[in-house]
């Protein structure tokens, strides 16, 4: 009767204990606490001015990317695939180049390589790449509802994998 007991209390707390949010990958360098993510600013497809507020509400998967890069240029279809899997009113991966080229040099490379799920966002001016303390691309910023810092992963990374898949559709649950 005393095992039965105990089982039963064992089963009970771990039974109450909240869900917890998948594993992070390994490279995905996730915060102890939430961060205050700076304001910034950059331009949509049609040159209209954006900034994260506009976003607020659904998890964002921050890409700080250019067509240069060929990490980024090679990392861009998992992205599009993610987007195409989660995207939505609770999740949007935002890729947001830094091309100085314009965005006529993004539409030229989305079309290149087939992009169809990725809205184009640009800041050729490059200070958003500072203002977030980018040291390298790709780097890619978790962002939660409110518009705090979760983590991020500085490099390519394969976006579409289950694992990552899986991370991010628990993190959109959580937030």
């Amino acid at each position: 009767m005393r095992k039965l007991l105990v089982a039963f209390l064992s089963l009970s707390f771990w039974l109450a204990l909240p869900l917890t949010a998948a594993e992070a990958p390994a490279n995905f360098a996730m915060h102890e606490s939430r961060k205050p993510m700076p304001e910034i600013r950059f331009e949509d497809g049609e040159g209209n001015e954006k900034t994260l507020a506009d976003f607020r509400g659904r998890t964002v998967l921050l890409n700080v990317w250019a067509t240069w890069c060929v990490p980024c240029r090679e990392e861009m279809p998992t992205l599009d695939r993610l987007q195409a899997e989660l995207g939505g009113p609770e999740f949007e991966v935002l890729a947001l180049s830094i091309d100085r080229a314009g965005p006529d040099a993004v539409r030229e490379f989305y079309s290149e390589i087939g992009i169809e799920n990725l809205a184009l966002h640009i800041d050729p001016s490059v200070k958003a790449m500072f203002a977030l303390g980018v040291v390298g691309l790709p780097t890619t910023i978790l962002i939660d509802r409110e518009g705090n810092e979760l983590g991020r992963l500085v490099g390519p990374a394969e976006w579409d994998s289950p694992d990552m898949t899986e991370f991010m559709r628990s993190t959109i649950n959580q937030d």
